[in-house]
């Protein structure tokens, strides 16, 4: 999972297993997709 800082987005999209989407499993995969509503730099950790 990747969790964000700073950036809105969907709350799906902030990588928190078991809170905010289900962990992925070894083998299986996840695609981010949203767009950004904000220009700006941000920094993001998994």
């Amino acid at each position: 999972t990747v969790h964000w800082h700073g950036i809105r987005l969907p709350n799906e999209m902030d990588g928190v297993p078991g809170l905010t989407q289900p962990p992925i499993a070894p083998g299986e995969s996840f695609l981010y997709e949203f767009t950004p509503p904000d220009a700006g730099t941000f920094w993001y950790h998994s």
